[in-house]
């Protein structure tokens, strides 16, 4: 009975003419084409640090495969990858701390490593954390990133090593995307700010 109810009333409401109103919705993307090049490049190199990570070392029959040779920059790009995948839980708490900022060229820049004020959830890694730690696990990711950056170019045919300054600025932008509230932001003019 109540399926029969509900069938009467979907032909009634066919019958009379009630529509739901249609609404098209065009997204248009705020990204350029550069910045659409280099995450493009980007992606492609995330996929291939996975692809590295799961590729198994024996075929279904039980034999040793081979795996596929890489480029030397292929392989440095896929390593860079690797090692700012490695630091990123630290470089997460450096940001919490306020230890760094995401500077205009896409690179981590330190900032003051204050130990006072620090919650309490990372005191420990705090006083963990000297400063020749620290400036060493901020060279390997700016380095990393750096090697990340001359891939996205060689891997573009449009861009050419006079476009790093571009190149920079965009992975600036990708990285302030990113950010979380609190994180610092350093703009295109040099200020330094606090993202909301």
């Amino acid at each position: 009975m109540k399926r029969l109810a509900a069938a009467v009333c979907c032909l009634g409401l066919a019958l009379t003419g009630c529509t739901l109103a249609k609404v098209n919705v065009n997204v248009a993307s705020e990204r350029t084409s550069l910045e659409n090049q280099i995450l493009g490049s980007y992606n492609s190199l995330s996929q291939e640090t996975l692809l590295v990570a799961s590729v198994r070392g024996v075929d279904p029959l039980g034999r040793i495969r081979t795996p596929p040779k890489k480029s030397g920059e292929q392989q440095d790009a896929v390593t860079a990858m690797q090692v700012i995948s490695f630091h990123a839980d630290d470089v997460d708490a450096f940001k919490r701390l306020g230890w760094v900022g995401e500077d205009n060229r896409g690179l981590l820049s330190a900032l003051a490593m204050d130990k006072n004020n620090v919650p309490a959830d990372l005191k420990d890694f705090a006083t963990r954390y000297g400063r020749k730690e620290f400036d060493s696990v901020l060279g390997e990711v700016n380095a990393a990133r750096e090697v990340v950056m001359r891939r996205a170019i060689e891997t573009n045919a449009s861009l050419t090593p006079a476009d790093m300054p571009r190149v920079r600025a965009v992975f600036a932008k990708l990285a302030a995307d990113t950010a979380r509230p609190g994180d610092k932001l350093q703009t295109a003019d040099g200020r330094w700010t606090v993202k909301k």
